[in-house]
């Protein structure tokens, strides 16, 4: 694989980032299953694993530290994302001082290791000032327990205040962001991209099959039965079903972009991570296997460059800067930005 710099972190990472939300409780709670997958996707040559304290609730942190046992933990980037709140008490979540010191320590347990490569503020807070997130995510990066830090569904105004907030207050600054980004998934290519490439921060892009619908098997004719693991269908419910019409929208682009897929000789997960990783501010696109043949199936888009005649037709399916169901963009997560009072409705 070729290797790519991680914004202006002084990390180079692989192209395609294992994502581990699906080891454990939540999606493969075969540990021994997990580790070998991880050591495939290591083998491949990716070398950068990204994970959260609220997977599977810590279950795959630990399956990571298993898996980097034994002398292969220095060669591999660790992404670690924490902010997501649990409900297993008022404070446990969020970007206070309080959590955040508390979530890295339990981070760093689970996973065996003394420092996190990249600890990510996962989630927007706005009942926390962004001062005292940043200046808890400094210290940390100062005592050596962290060694950069980035941000997660942040949007672009919020990116550049960061970024001022982080010059005059002498705090680190966020080097990386990690949004939805797919086929079906493209408003980040308005803003947020365009602030990335401004400020050199590098882009983990995550969810590049839109939660599988573009996995290849919702095709028009096929019943839309969601995914694999109960436990995602139950998080996600509405999120698979077939008389929505926010769904019927997805399908019929799923269904012309699988086509497209077809003509061009590749599979629609070849189409949609080449998509991803071949925009040019995305360092690296976070794959989500749950089992050893999903992960070939992303290894197998490894390398492929999409012809300008395909991106053109792409576009004709999907505008640039469009996300066909706009929930998909994540940006309601942790704030009531988009709850219909703030609408005016």
């Amino acid at each position: 694989m070729d290797y790519r710099p991680l914004g202006r972190a002084g990390m180079s990472v692989s192209p395609l980032c294992l994502g581990a939300m699906m080891f454990g409780a939540f999606g493969n709670a075969d540990h021994d299953d997990a580790v070998r997958i991880i050591h495939k996707a290591l083998d491949a040559g990716i070398n950068v694993i990204d994970t959260a304290d609220g997977y599977s609730a810590g279950e795959s942190e630990q399956i990571i530290g298993k898996a980097l046992a034994g002398g292969r933990r220095a060669n591999v980037v660790i992404a670690v994302k924490t902010g997501l709140r649990d409900g297993s008490h008022p404070n446990a979540g969020g970007g206070s001082r309080r959590w955040i010191t508390e979530a890295v320590e339990g981070s760093l347990r689970r996973l065996q290791t003394d420092w996190i490569d990249l600890y990510q503020f996962g989630v927007p807070d706005p009942a926390t000032d962004m001062d005292e997130t940043l200046g808890a995510l400094s210290d940390l990066v100062h005592a050596g327990k962290v060694r950069s830090i980035g941000s997660s569904k942040l949007p672009a105004s919020a990116i550049v205040e960061a970024q001022w907030l982080a010059e005059r207050r002498g705090h680190e600054r966020f080097r990386s962001e990690q949004p939805p980004y797919s086929l079906l998934t493209r408003a980040i290519e308005y803003d947020l991209l365009p602030t990335c490439q401004r400020y050199g921060i590098g882009v983990l892009a995550y969810s590049p099959l839109a939660g599988g619908w573009l996995s290849g098997k919702y095709r028009k004719g096929r019943d839309v039965s969601g995914p694999g693991s109960p436990a995602r269908l139950q998080r996600f419910p509405g999120r698979w079903d077939a008389t929505s019409p926010a769904n019927a929208a997805k399908l019929d682009a799923a269904d012309a972009l699988g086509a497209l897929a077809d003509e061009a000789g590749l599979t629609l997960i070849q189409l949609a991570i080449a998509f991803a990783t071949g925009h040019p501010a995305v360092t690296s696109t976070i794959i989500g296997p749950r089992t050893i043949e999903h992960l070939d199936g992303y290894l197998a888009a490894d390398g492929i460059d999409l012809s300008i005649d395909v991106l053109d037709r792409i576009d004709q399916i999907v505008p640039p800067g469009v996300t066909i169901t706009v929930a998909d963009n994540m940006w309601d997560v942790g704030t009531q930005a988009l709850a219909p009072a703030a609408r005016r409705r």
